[in-house]
């Protein structure tokens, strides 16, 4: 009776594995042909979007760093004469950077009109000096060509045989260049990247055991190990459901508040030179580190510190099995994270409490002026490098929880619900845009899925080995190979449509154009494009740097000029830019 009662406990638990690993190989499949049909879809989109644009700057224009110095020649007269030479039928002209001229102007506050005076005609005087004093040149450019196929040629090409000079990339469009990181050197640049990837492990793993810390005292028994004299009362039934369900969620959320704006310190000074990038490398480094600290953080560390050293010690071909076993235990931990961080973050993000506060603080000490005020009114952008980072996390432990706790998902589904109500809402109506990437982040969440799906099918392979279901582990072991292959054809399909403009393309939009508009002065459209702000603020329209031959003689080794096209008023797309 016995042997038969355990032969079939035995056949119905092989029968509940398999329709774990069923559903496994559902949800990935699932998740890999809604990746398939959303990059293809969103590159489709990228290149009629880049197709139909009118005309902008950056669709002619190649930053160029690390401008070899020529004892001869001034930067722009270099720059001039390198790209007239190695490029003669499509280079336009240049612009070159300054050092140190970024910030805002100061308000004109009436009892203050004359200490304003004295500091305009000095911030005056400054700015000539800048720009007649060769050695405040950067050796940086934005080299304009003639046509988006010169610019995609230049922009994707080696432009010396020395790979650490002439380096050129696409220039950002105009709002979204980082100017205080145009003149860093290659290897500078180099060795700052090292840097800051050093502090990332470190910021990353060492950041776990402050973690462990308040997430062990805040439980019953770690507050009443650390305050005895609180145990009446958090023996209270109420009080006691509010520590054991909220309180660690809530103490991990103030934890992370401040690491947003450490990351994206982090990322400046790395070098990179848009503020596209900039949020691009934070949106990579938040997601790293709270993949490893809130999640699998939260799982080794969320009650003791003997898991966090057992996992220290053991084999790494350990470590699934022991966050494995720890993953359904984590279940409900995760669900009431959902709801504080989530769902009342998604709450906090339609109300605006914060930014009302802030706008009603300022009001009260701050504004002096409309300026000041709506200033003060400003909403900022989205916030990507952020906001993206935390979505992904809820797909991380929906993936994970999918098979393991399907009693997880509700609460999945109704995050990315709340979240696509209000998103699109404030996206649509509250934010402002800072730049127009024309969705070249998607690569990026896309991988960041990809890597969830596989961290899900190892931790189940981890759960499931240890259940004594051995003939399910080279099932199991399929999925994430399977998952990778998947990534790597996407990469190969879609991702060059992210990263390089196709040539075809850009012929095909240069040939229109000329037909449409044959008298089109490009030069004139694109030779104050790309002025600091500083310059276009004060009305100083044209530096004396930019080589404008019709307005300065830039001399080069060739002692030659450039042909000229004669003037023309700029069209209608010269406003919509500055727009």
């Amino acid at each position: 009776m016995t042997s038969n009662l355990f032969a079939e406990n035995l056949e119905l638990m092989r029968v509940r594995f398999w329709a774990h690993l069923t559903m496994a190989y559902v949800f990935t499949f699932w998740t890999c042909y809604t990746l398939y049909k959303e990059y293809k879809l969103i590159t489709s989109m990228r290149l009629r979007f880049l197709a139909s644009q009118s005309r902008r700057p950056d669709q002619f224009t190649v930053l160029v760093r690390n401008v070899p110095p020529d004892p001869d020649e001034s930067v722009s007269q270099h720059v001039e004469h390198f790209f007239s030479v190695n490029h003669p039928n499509h280079y336009l002209t240049h612009q070159t950077g300054f050092w140190g001229l970024w910030g805002t102007s100061v308000d004109a506050i009436d009892y203050y009109n004359a200490e304003i005076e004295k500091l305009l005609n000095k911030e005056t005087a400054e700015r000539e000096r800048v720009i007649t004093d060769t050695k405040a040149i950067i050796p940086a450019a934005f080299v304009s060509f003639k046509t988006r196929w010169g610019a995609a040629v230049c922009a994707q090409t080696q432009q010396s045989s020395n790979p650490t000079l002439w380096l050129t990339e696409w220039a950002p469009e105009p709002r979204d260049v980082y100017w205080p990181n145009l003149a860093i050197p290659f290897v500078e640049l180099t060795i700052r990247r090292l840097l800051m990837a050093v502090l990332l492990f470190f910021l990353t793993f060492f950041f776990m055991f402050p973690i462990a810390i308040v997430q062990s005292l805040a439980n019953l028994e770690g507050i009443e190990k650390v305050l005895p004299f609180l145990k009446p009362v958090i023996e209270i039934r109420t009080i006691k459901s509010f520590v054991q369900g909220f309180l660690p969620g809530i103490a991990l959320k103030i934890f992370l508040i401040i690491l947003p704006t450490i990351l994206m310190t982090m990322s400046k000074i790395e070098g990179f030179t848009s503020l596209s990038s900039l949020e691009r490398r934070s949106a990579g480094k938040y997601y790293l580190f709270i993949l490893v600290n809130v999640f699998l953080g939260s799982i080794i560390t969320g009650t003791a510190f003997q898991n966090l050293n057992a996992l220290l010690h053991e084999s790494a071909s350990e470590v699934p099995v022991t966050i494995g076993v720890s993953i359904p235990m984590k279940a409900t931990f995760f669900i009431t994270y959902i709801m504080v961080d989530g769902w009342a973050g998604i709450a906090a993000e339609i109300l605006r409490i914060k930014p009302l506060i802030v706008f009603h603080l300022k009001n009260a000490f701050l504004v002096k002026t409309e300026k000041d005020r709506e200033q003060a009114m400003d909403p900022g952008s989205l916030g990507y490098a952020t906001a993206e980072p935390r979505i992904q996390l809820y797909f991380l432990l929906g993936l994970v929880y999918s098979v393991i706790t399907p009693f997880f998902l509700p609460f999945i589904v109704i995050f990315f619900g709340l979240s696509y109500l209000v998103f699109r809402h404030q996206i649509i109506n509250v934010y402002n845009q800072e730049y127009e990437s024309g969705a070249a982040f998607w690569p990026d969440v896309q991988r960041r899925v990809i890597t969830a799906m596989v961290i899900a099918q190892l931790l189940l392979l981890g759960l499931i080995s240890t259940m004594n279901a051995a003939n399910s582990t080279p099932v199991l072991l399929a999925l994430p190979v399977l998952t990778i292959w998947f990534h790597i054809y996407c990469k190969h399909r879609f991702e060059p449509a992210f990263v390089k403009f196709p040539l075809q393309d850009a012929m095909v939009k240069d040939t229109l154009e000329r037909a449409t508009e044959p008298n089109f002065n490009l030069k004139t459209y694109l030779q104050d494009a790309y002025i600091h702000p500083v310059f276009r603020k004060h009305g100083c329209d044209l530096p004396l740097a930019v080589a404008d031959e019709e307005n300065i003689l830039v001399p080069t080794k060739r002692n030659s000029r450039m042909n000229t096209p004669g003037e023309s008023k700029r069209g209608s797309d010269r406003e919509d830019t500055e727009n």
